[in-house]
């Protein structure tokens, strides 16, 4: 083992900063990957605990209006059919969701106009009147947007920056601006919200320093949650032909981001798992503390088709507890029983 790159694992451990170079060297060194796996949950379990928090993911609309290159909802994309679910169908999933013990439920969709601040806002009280959490991930909006769905009762906010490589940004998202992305995120944080982001792992012409300037994003916003996993080539986009992230890299982003964030909320991501079949168990033991099962119902899981091999989609919202949970315990944690807020913990003093 490199001494040199077993000193940064301990130096992050120790005071939760690395410059960017020594996050390349560990993105790059392939033989450190046990020991920082190995760290990485060591530190959840100092931080965050041994408890998973579940959160209830509704897919409501795979309507875009976005024309982003790798993803299977973009405008142009005609190989789907296109669903919206109705403000009551949506509520409806969530009273069930809090049957099956959900504490928080993600709402997720395409960015579709259809649903505008009034129908949200409905949507958004309704759910609440249920005594749930509530995470929104419907895109980029205008900072009355985010102001009105914070005072009808929503509570995080989920909007991955996605790359912070400007020139990669650009040329993944026609028509959308990296500023712009990054306004959205600093509204969110100065409205109240616990704001989540993160990152695709394994873009085309992707480097090692872009995902290092990445994860350093992460903590200059100081997320409360960072959701990120492997770049998955979809057929019905222009980069078909990619190659596509890697299971390792993804799990290595997200473990360097606990040690750097050790007390933030860290999914472990079913895009993990379409490439390695264990894959969320293995990233709740490198750094995760939440699952996202998923709650919508009937053929609305199949549609919404961000990317090929999506699991789980012909499963029911019961049967993706019942799993997860099973998952959960056969490595000897718990699932979370109250709400999973992040629990800011004294930062170590930064050199």
């Amino acid at each position: 083992m490199n001494c040199k790159v077993a000193d940064i694992i301990s130096k992050a451990r120790a005071t939760q900063h690395l410059t960017k170079q020594e996050i390349v060297s560990l993105l790059g060194d392939n033989d450190i990957n046990d020991r920082l796996f190995a760290a990485a949950d060591q530190v959840r379990a100092e931080n965050v605990g041994e408890a998973v928090h579940l959160r209830g993911l509704i897919e409501f609309s795979n309507i875009c209006r976005q024309n982003c290159f790798y993803c299977g909802l973009r405008r142009d994309n005609a190989g789907i059919r296109r669903y919206r679910l109705e403000p009551d169908t949506i509520l409806a999933f969530a009273a069930k969701a809090k049957a099956y013990g959900y504490k928080t439920l993600v709402l997720q969709s395409g960015e579709d106009d259809f649903y505008t601040t009034d129908r949200l806002q409905q949507i958004i009280s309704g759910i609440k009147a249920l005594g749930l959490v509530i995470t929104l991930s419907i895109g980029e909006k205008s900072r009355a947007e985010y102001a009105a769905y914070r005072q009808a009762g929503a509570d995080r906010y989920l909007l991955r920056i996605e790359t912070t490589d400007r020139r990669l940004y650009a040329a993944l998202h026609p028509g959308m601006s990296w500023e712009n992305r990054r306004r959205c995120l600093w509204d969110l944080k100065e409205l109240g919200y616990e704001v989540g982001t993160g990152c695709l792992v394994g873009l085309p012409n992707q480097s090692l320093e872009a995902l290092a300037d990445d994860i350093l994003f992460f903590q200059e916003l100081d997320a409360d949650m960072v959701g990120l996993g492997p770049f998955i080539p979809n057929a019905d986009t222009p980069l078909r032909s990619a190659q596509g992230g890697s299971f390792t890299a993804s799990l290595k982003v997200m473990a360097i981001t606990r040690l750097l964030l050790p007390d933030a909320n860290i999914p472990a991501t079913t895009a993990m798992e379409t490439l390695n079949k264990n894959g969320r168990i293995i990233a709740l033991q490198s750094g995760a503390n939440v699952a996202m099962p998923n709650v919508t119902e009937g053929e609305y899981r199949q549609l919404y088709a961000l990317y090929p091999g999506k699991i789980c989609i012909n499963d029911t919202p019961a049967h993706c507890r019942g799993c997860i949970s099973g998952k959960i315990t056969s490595i000897g944690r718990t699932v979370a029983g109250d709400f999973g807020f992040r629990v800011k913990r004294a930062a170590a003093k930064r050199v």
